[in-house]
Protein backbone atom coordinates (compact mmCIF):
# COMPACT_ATOMS: atom_id res chain seq x y z
CA UNK A 1 0.00 0.00 0.00
CA UNK A 2 1.38 3.68 -0.74
CA UNK A 3 1.12 5.88 2.10
CA UNK A 4 -1.99 7.68 0.97
CA UNK A 5 -4.42 4.30 1.64
CA UNK A 6 -4.57 5.10 5.13
CA UNK A 7 -7.42 6.46 6.70
CA UNK A 8 -7.26 9.39 8.97
CA UNK A 9 -7.84 8.18 12.04
CA UNK A 10 -8.68 10.92 14.26
CA UNK A 11 -11.34 11.31 11.96
CA UNK A 12 -15.35 10.30 12.84
CA UNK A 13 -16.50 7.03 12.13
CA UNK A 14 -19.21 6.29 9.53
CA UNK A 15 -22.51 4.95 9.25
CA UNK A 16 -22.78 2.67 7.88
CA UNK A 17 -20.29 -0.21 5.98
CA UNK A 18 -21.68 0.95 2.72
CA UNK A 19 -20.07 4.25 3.38
CA UNK A 20 -16.59 3.01 3.34
CA UNK A 21 -16.29 0.31 0.69
CA UNK A 22 -15.98 2.48 -2.23
CA UNK A 23 -12.96 3.64 -0.46
CA UNK A 24 -11.94 0.44 0.70
CA UNK A 25 -11.93 -1.47 -3.10
CA UNK A 26 -9.53 1.25 -3.97
CA UNK A 27 -7.12 0.35 -1.32
CA UNK A 28 -7.37 -3.12 -1.18
CA UNK A 29 -6.96 -3.36 -5.45
CA UNK A 30 -3.05 -3.38 -5.42
CA UNK A 31 -2.82 -6.16 -3.16
CA UNK A 32 -5.24 -8.32 -4.80
CA UNK A 33 -4.28 -7.84 -7.96
CA UNK A 34 -0.51 -8.69 -7.22
CA UNK A 35 -1.86 -11.80 -5.59
CA UNK A 36 -4.03 -12.73 -8.27
CA UNK A 37 -1.00 -12.26 -11.27
CA UNK A 38 0.76 -14.76 -9.53
CA UNK A 39 -1.64 -17.78 -8.72
CA UNK A 40 -0.20 -20.88 -6.48
CA UNK A 41 0.18 -24.18 -8.69
CA UNK A 42 -2.93 -26.08 -9.45
CA UNK A 43 -3.14 -29.60 -8.04
CA UNK A 44 -2.44 -32.11 -8.28
CA UNK A 45 1.42 -31.08 -8.80
CA UNK A 46 0.87 -27.58 -6.46
CA UNK A 47 3.09 -27.89 -3.57
CA UNK A 48 1.28 -29.20 0.23
CA UNK A 49 -0.17 -25.76 1.44
CA UNK A 50 -3.45 -26.36 2.92
CA UNK A 51 -3.54 -24.58 6.57
CA UNK A 52 -3.28 -27.99 8.30
CA UNK A 53 0.09 -27.94 6.53
CA UNK A 54 1.16 -24.93 8.50
CA UNK A 55 0.29 -26.35 11.55
CA UNK A 56 2.19 -29.49 10.89
CA UNK A 57 5.01 -27.70 9.86
CA UNK A 58 5.45 -25.97 13.66
CA UNK A 59 4.38 -28.77 15.15
CA UNK A 60 7.12 -30.89 13.61
CA UNK A 61 9.76 -28.34 14.26
CA UNK A 62 12.42 -29.79 16.81
CA UNK A 63 13.33 -27.07 19.03
CA UNK A 64 16.86 -25.94 18.74
CA UNK A 65 19.01 -26.24 21.34
CA UNK A 66 20.34 -22.45 22.70
CA UNK A 67 23.84 -21.69 21.57
CA UNK A 68 23.65 -18.71 24.07
CA UNK A 69 24.86 -19.01 27.52
CA UNK A 70 23.47 -16.21 30.06
CA UNK A 71 24.89 -15.03 32.84
CA UNK A 72 22.67 -14.76 36.35
CA UNK A 73 20.62 -12.03 36.09
CA UNK A 74 21.43 -9.11 38.35
CA UNK A 75 18.70 -8.17 40.75
CA UNK A 76 18.00 -5.13 43.11
CA UNK A 77 16.09 -4.79 46.11
CA UNK A 78 16.83 -1.41 47.14
CA UNK A 79 14.75 0.41 45.12
CA UNK A 80 11.67 2.20 45.82
CA UNK A 81 9.76 -1.04 44.85
CA UNK A 82 7.23 0.48 42.26
CA UNK A 83 10.46 0.55 40.45
CA UNK A 84 11.60 -3.42 40.91
CA UNK A 85 10.82 -5.79 38.09
CA UNK A 86 9.54 -9.69 38.36
CA UNK A 87 13.00 -10.85 39.32
CA UNK A 88 13.84 -7.75 41.62
CA UNK A 89 10.30 -8.35 43.88
CA UNK A 90 10.93 -12.47 44.12
CA UNK A 91 14.48 -11.79 45.75
CA UNK A 92 12.54 -8.79 47.84
CA UNK A 93 9.87 -10.65 49.25
CA UNK A 94 12.58 -13.77 49.67
CA UNK A 95 14.66 -11.98 51.76
CA UNK A 96 11.86 -10.08 53.96
CA UNK A 97 13.09 -6.34 52.45
CA UNK A 98 9.12 -5.78 51.73
CA UNK A 99 6.09 -7.86 51.30
CA UNK A 100 3.20 -8.37 48.39
CA UNK A 101 0.89 -6.51 50.82
CA UNK A 102 3.53 -3.52 51.18
CA UNK A 103 4.19 -3.30 47.32
CA UNK A 104 -0.08 -3.37 46.86
CA UNK A 105 -0.05 -0.02 48.79
CA UNK A 106 3.04 1.24 47.09
CA UNK A 107 1.48 0.36 43.48
CA UNK A 108 -2.13 1.28 44.60
CA UNK A 109 -1.10 5.16 45.27
CA UNK A 110 0.17 5.48 41.60
CA UNK A 111 -2.96 3.88 40.23
CA UNK A 112 -5.19 6.96 41.07
CA UNK A 113 -2.43 9.75 39.82
CA UNK A 114 -3.45 10.65 36.58
CA UNK A 115 -0.59 11.89 35.08
CA UNK A 116 0.97 8.84 35.84
CA UNK A 117 -2.12 6.65 33.98
CA UNK A 118 -1.93 8.40 31.21
CA UNK A 119 -5.29 6.84 30.07
CA UNK A 120 -3.76 3.38 30.49
CA UNK A 121 -5.94 1.52 33.16
CA UNK A 122 -10.10 1.17 32.67
CA UNK A 123 -10.82 -0.81 36.02
CA UNK A 124 -8.97 -1.71 39.11
CA UNK A 125 -9.75 -5.60 39.34
CA UNK A 126 -11.16 -6.43 43.17
CA UNK A 127 -9.44 -9.25 45.23
CA UNK A 128 -6.04 -7.64 45.16
CA UNK A 129 -5.68 -7.08 49.10
CA UNK A 130 -7.06 -10.88 49.47
CA UNK A 131 -4.30 -12.01 47.27
CA UNK A 132 -1.40 -10.41 48.51
CA UNK A 133 -2.42 -11.64 52.02
CA UNK A 134 -2.69 -15.01 51.44
CA UNK A 135 0.91 -14.34 49.48
CA UNK A 136 2.43 -12.71 52.51
CA UNK A 137 1.59 -15.92 54.18
CA UNK A 138 2.70 -18.16 51.67
CA UNK A 139 6.40 -16.12 51.75
CA UNK A 140 6.18 -16.58 55.25
CA UNK A 141 5.40 -20.38 55.75
CA UNK A 142 7.95 -21.21 53.08
CA UNK A 143 4.97 -21.87 50.27
CA UNK A 144 5.66 -19.38 48.18
CA UNK A 145 4.82 -20.50 44.47
CA UNK A 146 6.99 -19.40 41.33
CA UNK A 147 5.41 -15.90 40.75
CA UNK A 148 3.63 -15.20 43.95
CA UNK A 149 2.88 -11.87 45.04
CA UNK A 150 3.67 -10.52 40.90
CA UNK A 151 1.16 -7.90 40.18
CA UNK A 152 0.26 -7.77 36.76
CA UNK A 153 -2.21 -5.94 34.52
CA UNK A 154 -4.39 -7.52 31.43
CA UNK A 155 -5.08 -5.98 28.19
CA UNK A 156 -8.93 -5.70 27.83
CA UNK A 157 -9.71 -7.85 25.73
CA UNK A 158 -8.09 -11.25 28.11
CA UNK A 159 -10.45 -12.10 30.22
CA UNK A 160 -10.78 -12.20 34.18
CA UNK A 161 -13.49 -13.13 36.20
CA UNK A 162 -15.96 -10.80 37.34
CA UNK A 163 -13.64 -7.88 36.23
CA UNK A 164 -15.24 -5.51 33.12
CA UNK A 165 -13.88 -7.04 29.68
CA UNK A 166 -15.10 -4.97 26.81
CA UNK A 167 -12.20 -5.04 24.40
CA UNK A 168 -12.11 -1.43 23.86
CA UNK A 169 -15.62 -1.40 22.19
CA UNK A 170 -18.64 0.31 22.45
CA UNK A 171 -20.15 -2.41 20.60
CA UNK A 172 -19.60 -4.52 23.76
CA UNK A 173 -21.78 -2.61 26.40
CA UNK A 174 -20.77 -3.37 29.95
CA UNK A 175 -19.84 -7.31 29.65
CA UNK A 176 -18.72 -8.70 32.34
CA UNK A 177 -16.18 -11.90 31.85
CA UNK A 178 -17.56 -15.11 33.60
CA UNK A 179 -13.87 -16.58 33.56
CA UNK A 180 -10.41 -16.28 33.72
CA UNK A 181 -8.62 -16.52 29.77
CA UNK A 182 -5.90 -19.80 30.52
CA UNK A 183 -2.89 -17.52 30.30
CA UNK A 184 -4.93 -15.17 33.69
CA UNK A 185 -5.98 -18.55 35.22
CA UNK A 186 -1.91 -19.93 34.63
CA UNK A 187 -0.50 -16.82 36.20
CA UNK A 188 -2.62 -17.22 39.27
CA UNK A 189 -1.73 -20.27 39.59
CA UNK A 190 1.69 -19.33 39.95
CA UNK A 191 0.69 -17.22 42.77
CA UNK A 192 0.54 -13.78 40.40
CA UNK A 193 -2.73 -11.16 40.88
CA UNK A 194 -4.30 -8.74 38.16
CA UNK A 195 -4.81 -5.84 39.57
CA UNK A 196 -5.29 -3.85 36.34
CA UNK A 197 -7.45 -3.78 33.22
CA UNK A 198 -5.47 -1.99 30.49
CA UNK A 199 -6.53 0.12 27.42
CA UNK A 200 -6.59 -1.76 23.97
CA UNK A 201 -7.41 -0.32 20.74
CA UNK A 202 -10.77 -1.68 19.75
CA UNK A 203 -10.54 -5.20 19.50
CA UNK A 204 -7.00 -4.72 19.36
CA UNK A 205 -7.16 -2.82 15.95
CA UNK A 206 -8.66 0.22 15.69
CA UNK A 207 -7.04 3.74 16.08
CA UNK A 208 -4.96 4.93 18.97
CA UNK A 209 -8.03 7.46 19.76
CA UNK A 210 -10.32 5.16 21.21
CA UNK A 211 -13.83 6.00 20.81
CA UNK A 212 -14.90 4.87 24.11
CA UNK A 213 -11.99 5.44 26.54
CA UNK A 214 -9.82 7.87 24.59
CA UNK A 215 -6.04 7.67 23.78
CA UNK A 216 -3.18 6.26 25.96
CA UNK A 217 -0.36 8.52 25.97
CA UNK A 218 3.21 8.02 25.95
CA UNK A 219 5.25 8.34 29.58
CA UNK A 220 8.31 9.54 27.66
CA UNK A 221 6.33 12.39 25.75
CA UNK A 222 2.23 12.53 26.80
CA UNK A 223 1.83 14.26 23.38
CA UNK A 224 2.47 11.17 21.62
CA UNK A 225 0.78 7.33 21.37
CA UNK A 226 2.42 4.61 23.44
CA UNK A 227 1.62 2.55 20.46
CA UNK A 228 -0.67 -0.30 20.01
CA UNK A 229 -2.63 -2.29 20.36
CA UNK A 230 -1.34 -3.02 23.91
CA UNK A 231 -1.33 0.78 24.85
CA UNK A 232 -2.47 0.12 28.75
CA UNK A 233 -0.32 -2.60 28.71
CA UNK A 234 2.79 -0.63 27.92
CA UNK A 235 1.58 2.66 29.38
CA UNK A 236 0.85 0.98 32.69
CA UNK A 237 4.95 -0.33 32.64
CA UNK A 238 6.48 2.16 31.57
CA UNK A 239 4.87 4.75 34.07
CA UNK A 240 6.01 2.05 36.74
CA UNK A 241 2.31 0.90 37.90
CA UNK A 242 3.09 -2.76 37.55
CA UNK A 243 5.81 -4.94 37.05
CA UNK A 244 4.26 -7.43 34.13
CA UNK A 245 1.72 -7.00 31.95
CA UNK A 246 -0.20 -9.29 29.57
CA UNK A 247 -0.61 -8.40 25.91
CA UNK A 248 -1.57 -9.85 22.27
CA UNK A 249 0.50 -9.36 19.18
CA UNK A 250 -1.30 -10.06 15.76
CA UNK A 251 0.65 -8.00 13.47
CA UNK A 252 3.31 -6.71 16.15
CA UNK A 253 0.78 -5.13 19.32
CA UNK A 254 3.09 -6.16 21.83
CA UNK A 255 6.62 -5.38 20.10
CA UNK A 256 5.10 -2.40 18.79
CA UNK A 257 4.79 -0.49 22.18
CA UNK A 258 7.36 -2.31 23.59
CA UNK A 259 9.72 -0.62 21.29
CA UNK A 260 8.20 2.62 21.79
CA UNK A 261 7.98 2.95 25.65
CA UNK A 262 11.54 1.34 26.56
CA UNK A 263 10.31 -2.55 27.43
CA UNK A 264 10.48 -5.79 26.48
CA UNK A 265 8.26 -7.78 25.04
CA UNK A 266 7.87 -11.62 23.31
CA UNK A 267 5.54 -12.55 20.46
CA UNK A 268 5.57 -16.44 21.25
CA UNK A 269 5.88 -19.27 18.16
CA UNK A 270 2.64 -19.53 17.45
CA UNK A 271 0.55 -21.78 19.62
CA UNK A 272 3.00 -21.96 22.11
CA UNK A 273 0.76 -19.60 24.50
CA UNK A 274 -3.03 -20.67 24.73
CA UNK A 275 -5.79 -18.25 23.38
CA UNK A 276 -8.21 -19.21 25.18
CA UNK A 277 -10.43 -16.44 26.62
CA UNK A 278 -8.89 -13.73 24.36
CA UNK A 279 -10.80 -12.19 21.98
CA UNK A 280 -10.33 -13.08 18.76
CA UNK A 281 -8.99 -10.63 15.76
CA UNK A 282 -7.51 -12.66 13.65
CA UNK A 283 -7.25 -16.50 14.43
CA UNK A 284 -3.96 -17.41 12.40
CA UNK A 285 -2.45 -14.30 13.59
CA UNK A 286 -3.29 -13.68 17.63
CA UNK A 287 -0.54 -14.25 19.71
CA UNK A 288 -0.46 -14.08 23.87
CA UNK A 289 2.48 -13.01 25.34
CA UNK A 290 4.01 -11.24 28.70
CA UNK A 291 5.34 -7.80 28.42
CA UNK A 292 7.81 -6.78 31.57
CA UNK A 293 11.14 -4.18 31.77
CA UNK A 294 13.62 -7.26 31.58
CA UNK A 295 14.17 -10.08 29.37
CA UNK A 296 15.49 -12.15 32.07
CA UNK A 297 11.61 -11.43 33.38
CA UNK A 298 10.24 -12.57 30.46
CA UNK A 299 11.82 -16.22 30.88
CA UNK A 300 10.45 -16.99 34.01
CA UNK A 301 6.96 -15.60 33.01
CA UNK A 302 7.16 -17.01 29.92
CA UNK A 303 7.41 -20.40 31.34
CA UNK A 304 4.67 -20.49 33.56
CA UNK A 305 2.07 -19.70 30.32
CA UNK A 306 3.24 -22.33 28.06
CA UNK A 307 1.84 -25.29 26.99
CA UNK A 308 -1.68 -26.27 25.73
CA UNK A 309 -4.50 -26.06 27.95
CA UNK A 310 -7.02 -28.64 25.99
CA UNK A 311 -9.04 -25.86 24.22
CA UNK A 312 -7.05 -24.20 22.09
CA UNK A 313 -6.51 -25.95 18.67
CA UNK A 314 -3.35 -24.18 17.54
CA UNK A 315 -2.07 -25.10 20.92
CA UNK A 316 1.57 -26.88 20.87
CA UNK A 317 2.47 -30.61 21.32
CA UNK A 318 3.11 -30.89 25.18
CA UNK A 319 6.22 -32.44 24.50
CA UNK A 320 7.45 -30.05 22.51
CA UNK A 321 5.95 -27.16 25.35
CA UNK A 322 7.67 -29.13 27.93
CA UNK A 323 11.39 -28.60 26.08
CA UNK A 324 10.59 -25.00 25.46
CA UNK A 325 9.64 -24.47 29.30
CA UNK A 326 12.68 -26.57 30.38
CA UNK A 327 15.22 -24.27 28.46
CA UNK A 328 13.13 -21.17 29.93
CA UNK A 329 13.81 -22.09 33.62
CA UNK A 330 17.59 -23.27 32.83
CA UNK A 331 19.38 -21.37 35.39
CA UNK A 332 22.31 -18.86 34.46
CA UNK A 333 25.95 -20.29 33.72
CA UNK A 334 28.40 -17.99 32.11
CA UNK A 335 30.64 -16.53 34.11
CA UNK A 336 30.80 -13.17 31.77
CA UNK A 337 28.61 -12.35 28.80
CA UNK A 338 30.04 -14.26 25.44
CA UNK A 339 28.11 -15.04 22.17
CA UNK A 340 31.31 -17.05 20.37
CA UNK A 341 29.94 -18.94 18.40
CA UNK A 342 27.14 -17.98 17.78
CA UNK A 343 25.90 -16.26 14.23
CA UNK A 344 23.25 -13.73 13.64
CA UNK A 345 21.41 -12.86 10.87
CA UNK A 346 21.09 -9.03 9.58
CA UNK A 347 19.13 -7.68 6.81
CA UNK A 348 19.81 -5.99 4.04
CA UNK A 349 16.81 -4.69 2.93
CA UNK A 350 12.70 -4.19 4.05
CA UNK A 351 13.69 -4.04 7.15
CA UNK A 352 16.11 -1.15 6.54
CA UNK A 353 14.45 0.52 3.93
CA UNK A 354 11.99 2.46 5.80
CA UNK A 355 13.56 3.73 9.34
CA UNK A 356 14.58 7.13 10.79
CA UNK A 357 18.37 7.82 10.89
CA UNK A 358 17.97 7.30 14.85
CA UNK A 359 16.43 3.91 14.80
CA UNK A 360 19.34 2.40 12.70
CA UNK A 361 21.70 4.20 14.70
CA UNK A 362 20.51 2.17 17.48
CA UNK A 363 20.03 -0.62 15.77
CA UNK A 364 23.83 -0.59 14.57
CA UNK A 365 25.09 0.05 18.06
CA UNK A 366 23.43 -3.25 19.38
CA UNK A 367 24.78 -5.10 16.39
CA UNK A 368 27.94 -4.10 17.01
CA UNK A 369 27.65 -4.83 20.75
CA UNK A 370 26.81 -8.95 19.97
CA UNK A 371 29.88 -8.87 17.52
CA UNK A 372 32.31 -6.90 20.16
CA UNK A 373 30.81 -10.35 22.42
CA UNK A 374 31.86 -12.72 19.77
CA UNK A 375 28.76 -12.79 17.55
CA UNK A 376 29.16 -13.43 14.17
CA UNK A 377 27.00 -11.31 11.96
CA UNK A 378 26.07 -12.35 8.25
CA UNK A 379 23.24 -10.69 5.86
CA UNK A 380 20.04 -12.54 6.18
CA UNK A 381 16.59 -11.40 3.99
CA UNK A 382 13.01 -12.96 4.85
CA UNK A 383 12.02 -14.24 1.16
CA UNK A 384 9.25 -12.10 -1.01
CA UNK A 385 8.99 -9.63 2.65
CA UNK A 386 6.83 -7.39 0.42
CA UNK A 387 4.26 -10.12 -0.96
CA UNK A 388 4.65 -12.02 3.02
CA UNK A 389 3.43 -8.11 4.31
CA UNK A 390 0.27 -7.53 1.51
CA UNK A 391 -0.92 -11.30 3.06
CA UNK A 392 -1.30 -10.10 6.28
CA UNK A 393 -3.51 -7.21 5.70
CA UNK A 394 -5.88 -9.64 3.46
CA UNK A 395 -5.62 -12.36 6.03
CA UNK A 396 -5.73 -10.14 9.10
CA UNK A 397 -8.35 -7.94 7.98
CA UNK A 398 -10.62 -11.24 6.36
CA UNK A 399 -10.71 -12.39 9.65
CA UNK A 400 -11.41 -9.60 11.34
CA UNK A 401 -14.60 -8.84 9.20
CA UNK A 402 -15.24 -12.45 9.66
CA UNK A 403 -15.24 -12.18 13.34
CA UNK A 404 -17.82 -8.60 13.42
CA UNK A 405 -19.74 -9.53 10.62
CA UNK A 406 -22.81 -10.36 13.37
CA UNK A 407 -22.55 -7.05 15.10
CA UNK A 408 -22.24 -4.78 11.67
CA UNK A 409 -25.29 -3.24 12.62
CA UNK A 410 -23.82 -1.40 15.21
CA UNK A 411 -21.23 -0.46 12.90
CA UNK A 412 -21.53 3.36 13.56
CA UNK A 413 -20.17 2.35 17.39
CA UNK A 414 -16.69 1.22 15.95
CA UNK A 415 -13.99 3.56 16.27
CA UNK A 416 -12.89 4.94 12.33
CA UNK A 417 -9.83 2.71 12.77
CA UNK A 418 -11.78 -0.41 13.01
CA UNK A 419 -14.58 0.55 10.37
CA UNK A 420 -11.53 1.14 7.72
CA UNK A 421 -10.06 -2.62 8.45
CA UNK A 422 -13.69 -4.02 8.51
CA UNK A 423 -15.03 -2.42 5.47
CA UNK A 424 -11.52 -3.60 3.72
CA UNK A 425 -12.09 -6.97 5.01
CA UNK A 426 -15.43 -7.39 3.14
CA UNK A 427 -13.08 -6.37 -0.38
CA UNK A 428 -11.46 -9.68 -0.79
CA UNK A 429 -12.79 -12.81 -2.60
CA UNK A 430 -12.73 -16.50 -0.83
CA UNK A 431 -9.73 -17.28 -3.31
CA UNK A 432 -8.14 -13.96 -2.21
CA UNK A 433 -8.01 -14.87 1.57
CA UNK A 434 -7.32 -18.26 0.85
CA UNK A 435 -4.40 -17.54 -1.48
CA UNK A 436 -2.58 -15.57 1.57
CA UNK A 437 -3.62 -18.32 3.91
CA UNK A 438 -2.10 -21.06 1.82
CA UNK A 439 0.91 -19.18 1.12
CA UNK A 440 2.25 -18.95 4.83
CA UNK A 441 3.47 -22.53 4.60
CA UNK A 442 5.53 -22.17 1.51
CA UNK A 443 6.43 -18.52 3.52
CA UNK A 444 7.39 -20.49 6.55
CA UNK A 445 9.51 -23.36 4.37
CA UNK A 446 11.23 -20.48 2.37
CA UNK A 447 12.12 -18.70 6.02
CA UNK A 448 13.75 -21.25 7.59
CA UNK A 449 15.76 -22.13 4.72
CA UNK A 450 17.33 -19.15 4.82
CA UNK A 451 17.99 -19.38 8.30
CA UNK A 452 19.24 -22.72 7.77
CA UNK A 453 21.00 -21.57 4.57
CA UNK A 454 22.79 -18.95 6.60
CA UNK A 455 23.82 -20.92 9.53
CA UNK A 456 22.04 -18.31 11.85
CA UNK A 457 20.84 -18.83 15.39
CA UNK A 458 18.62 -15.37 15.33
CA UNK A 459 17.82 -12.52 12.41
CA UNK A 460 18.40 -9.23 14.09
CA UNK A 461 16.41 -6.38 12.55
CA UNK A 462 15.35 -2.91 13.74
CA UNK A 463 12.40 -2.47 15.62
CA UNK A 464 9.85 -0.28 14.60
CA UNK A 465 10.71 2.49 11.91
CA UNK A 466 10.16 5.52 14.00
CA UNK A 467 9.87 7.12 17.19
CA UNK A 468 6.24 7.43 18.90
CA UNK A 469 3.55 8.70 16.95
CA UNK A 470 2.58 12.33 17.70
CA UNK A 471 -1.44 11.78 18.85
CA UNK A 472 -2.44 15.35 17.10
CA UNK A 473 -2.52 13.92 13.24
CA UNK A 474 -1.23 10.28 14.33
CA UNK A 475 1.91 10.52 12.11
CA UNK A 476 5.44 9.21 12.65
CA UNK A 477 8.87 11.30 11.38
CA UNK A 478 10.99 9.48 9.21
CA UNK A 479 13.95 11.77 7.81
CA UNK A 480 12.39 14.61 8.41
CA UNK A 481 9.08 13.56 6.77
CA UNK A 482 5.77 12.96 8.25
CA UNK A 483 4.23 9.75 7.92
CA UNK A 484 0.75 8.03 8.31
CA UNK A 485 1.24 6.09 11.42
CA UNK A 486 0.02 3.05 9.85
CA UNK A 487 2.18 2.62 7.01
CA UNK A 488 5.04 2.28 9.32
CA UNK A 489 4.42 0.46 12.82
CA UNK A 490 3.46 -3.08 11.70
CA UNK A 491 6.17 -2.89 8.48
CA UNK A 492 8.89 -4.94 10.37
CA UNK A 493 6.72 -6.62 13.07
CA UNK A 494 3.25 -8.39 11.22
CA UNK A 495 5.63 -10.58 9.18
CA UNK A 496 6.46 -12.73 11.93
CA UNK A 497 2.40 -13.10 13.21
CA UNK A 498 2.04 -14.47 9.44
CA UNK A 499 4.99 -16.79 10.03
CA UNK A 500 4.51 -17.53 13.48
CA UNK A 501 7.91 -17.66 14.64
CA UNK A 502 9.25 -15.93 18.16
CA UNK A 503 10.00 -12.24 18.16
CA UNK A 504 11.35 -10.05 21.09
CA UNK A 505 11.44 -6.34 21.18
CA UNK A 506 14.03 -4.89 23.96
CA UNK A 507 14.89 -1.90 24.04
CA UNK A 508 18.00 -0.12 21.83
CA UNK A 509 18.62 3.33 22.74
CA UNK A 510 17.47 6.92 21.82
CA UNK A 511 16.59 9.14 18.90
CA UNK A 512 15.67 12.94 20.08
CA UNK A 513 14.81 11.31 23.53
CA UNK A 514 12.43 9.04 22.53
CA UNK A 515 13.06 5.47 22.75
CA UNK A 516 13.63 2.81 19.94
CA UNK A 517 13.48 -1.02 19.87
CA UNK A 518 15.29 -3.91 18.58
CA UNK A 519 13.73 -7.02 17.52
CA UNK A 520 14.99 -10.28 17.88
CA UNK A 521 13.96 -13.36 15.91
CA UNK A 522 13.99 -17.18 16.21
CA UNK A 523 12.92 -20.21 14.18
CA UNK A 524 10.12 -21.88 15.62
CA UNK A 525 10.34 -22.87 19.22
CA UNK A 526 13.41 -20.54 19.75
CA UNK A 527 11.69 -18.39 21.70
CA UNK A 528 14.00 -19.03 24.73
CA UNK A 529 16.92 -18.49 22.49
CA UNK A 530 15.48 -14.91 21.89
CA UNK A 531 15.08 -14.31 25.20
CA UNK A 532 18.75 -15.36 26.09
CA UNK A 533 19.89 -12.88 23.47
CA UNK A 534 18.19 -10.22 24.60
CA UNK A 535 19.14 -11.09 28.64
CA UNK A 536 22.92 -10.96 27.52
CA UNK A 537 22.66 -7.53 25.33
CA UNK A 538 20.73 -6.38 29.07
CA UNK A 539 23.81 -7.45 31.17
CA UNK A 540 25.84 -5.15 29.42
CA UNK A 541 23.93 -2.10 28.36
CA UNK A 542 21.67 -0.11 30.62
CA UNK A 543 19.15 1.18 28.26
CA UNK A 544 16.34 -1.26 29.29
CA UNK A 545 16.53 0.85 33.25
CA UNK A 546 15.98 4.17 31.68
CA UNK A 547 12.76 5.50 32.96
CA UNK A 548 10.79 8.30 31.77
CA UNK A 549 9.50 11.11 33.88
CA UNK A 550 6.02 11.07 32.86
Amino acid sequence: MTTTDYPDLTAASATTVDDLLPQARTDMESLLEAGRRTPLAPVPDGPACEPAHSTALLAASSVPASPIEVPAPTVRTDAPVHELGVLDLLAAYRSGATTPTDVLAALRARWSDPELSGGAVLAVIDGADDAAADSDRRWSDGTARPLEGIFFAVKDIIDVAGAPVTAGSRTTGDRIAATDATVVARLRAAGAIPVLMTATTEFACGAPHNARYGAVTNPWDRNRWTGGSSTGSAGALAARLVPLALGTDTGGSIRVPSALCNLTGIKPTYGLVPRTGVASLSWTLDHVGPMARSAADLRIVLEVLAGPDGYDPAAVPKETAQQVQDALVAAGTAAAPSLAGVRLGVPTTWFTDLCDAGVLAAWESVVDTFRTLGAEIVPVDIPDAHRLHDDVTIVMTCELASNQEGALEKFALYDIGTQVRIARGLVPSAVDYLRSVRRRTLAQQETIEAFDTAGIDVLVTPGIGATAAQLSDVTMEIGGVRYPMQTIVGRNTGLFDYLGLPAVMAPAGFSDGMPVGVQLVGRPWADDTCLRLAQVLQSVTDVHNRRSDG
